[in-house]
C-alpha cells in the first residue's frame, strides 16, 4: 500500500511540475491570458496606466492625423497605440514585457484595429523609431533625458508628448492638465546653430538652445526670433524673415522696405 501511495504521489508531483512549467513558459512568451497590475515592476520603470482622458488629450496636443506615423515608447497594455489607431493612424508600440505585448495584441484585435496597431517586443533604447511623426511616452525624467539626444536627431517637426515628466532643460512648447495629470509637448527643432549667408544681405550668425534662437544679421541683432520644427522666423534691420529649414539651406519670404524671397546657405 505504501508503495502504491508513493507512486501516486510521484505521478501527482510530476504532473504538477509539468503544469507549472507550462504556465511559466506561457507567461514567458506572452501566450497566456494575462492581467497586469498598476505598479508592477518593469525593465526601467514600474507600469502605471495613463488615464483615457489624458491619452486623448496627448493625441490632441500632437494634432495627430491619419497621415502620421505614431510610436509609443513603453506601450504597456497598448491603450495609447490603440487610441491612435482608432483615429486612423498607423501606430506602433514598443514594449519590453512580452506578456504586455501579447495583451496589447489581444485588445487591439477585440477593438478591431489590428491593421493599424502594431506592437514590438523590444528595448526602447535599442529599437529604431526614427520614422515617427508623433512620439508619446510615460517614462521617468532620467529616461527622458537619456532619450533626448536621439529625439533631437529625429526629423524637425516631430511632435513628442510626455505624460507627467519633462525633458530636463529642454522646455516644453505646450503644457496641458487633465484630471490633475500633466502632459508636455515638444516639437523637434531643426538644427540652425552656426553661420549662414543670406544672398544679397550678408552673414547670419545663429546661436541655438533647443527651440530658442538668437543672433545677428549683418552684425545687427535679430529680434522676435522663433524656431518651430523646420519653420524659422526673425526680424532684423526693419525686415521680417520667415522660412523653411532644409539641412544646410533656408528658403522663405521677407517683408519690409523691400519684400520678396530670401534664401540662406550654411557656411562651413
Amino acid at each position: 500500500m505504501y508503495g502504491l501511495e508513493f507512486n501516486i504521489l510521484r505521478v501527482v508531483a510530476f504532473l504538477a511540475c509539468g503544469i507549472l512549467a507550462t504556465v511559466s513558459n506561457a507567461q514567458q512568451y506572452g501566450d497566456k491570458e494575462y492581467s497586469p497590475s498598476s505598479g508592477q515592476e518593469g525593465k526601467d520603470v514600474i507600469w502605471v496606466p495613463t488615464p483615457e482622458a489624458l491619452v486623448q488629450k496627448m493625441l490632441d496636443m500632437a494634432k495627430l492625423t491619419p497621415k502620421d506615423v505614431h510610436y509609443d515608447l513603453g506601450s504597456g497594455d497598448g491603450r495609447t497605440v490603440i487610441a491612435a489607431a482608432k483615429r486612423g493612424v498607423k501606430a506602433i508600440g514598443i514594449e519590453y514585457n512580452p506578456d504586455m505585448v501579447a495583451l496589447s495584441k489581444r485588445i487591439a484585435a477585440k477593438e478591431g484595429v489590428t491593421a493599424r496597431a502594431e506592437f514590438i517586443r523590444g528595448d526602447i533604447f535599442e529599437t529604431n523609431f526614427s520614422t515617427a511623426d508623433v512620439l508619446t511616452l510615460y517614462l521617468l525624467p532620467s529616461l527622458n533625458v537619456k532619450l533626448r539626444p536621439t529625439i533631437l536627431n529625429m526629423k524637425p517637426g516631430t511632435r513628442v508628448v510626455s505624460h507627467a515628466f519633462t525633458m530636463g532643460e529642454w522646455e516644453a512648447d505646450q503644457t496641458e492638465n487633465v484630471e490633475s495629470r500633466t502632459a508636455y509637448m515638444w516639437i523637434v527643432p531643426a538644427k540652425v546653430d552656426g553661420n549662414w549667408r543670406i544672398e544679397g544681405v550678408g552673414d547670419v550668425n545663429l546661436k541655438q538652445n533647443f527651440q530658442k534662437i538668437e543672433g545677428t544679421v549683418g552684425g545687427k541683432a535679430i529680434t522676435s526670433a522663433s524656431l518651430r520644427g523646420d519653420t524659422i522666423t526673425f526680424a532684423a534691420d526693419g525686415r521680417e524673415y520667415s522660412g523653411k529649414v532644409s539641412g544646410d539651406r533656408i528658403d522663405g519670404s521677407v517683408k519690409g522696405a523691400t519684400s520678396g524671397k530670401w534664401s540662406a546657405t550654411r557656411v562651413r
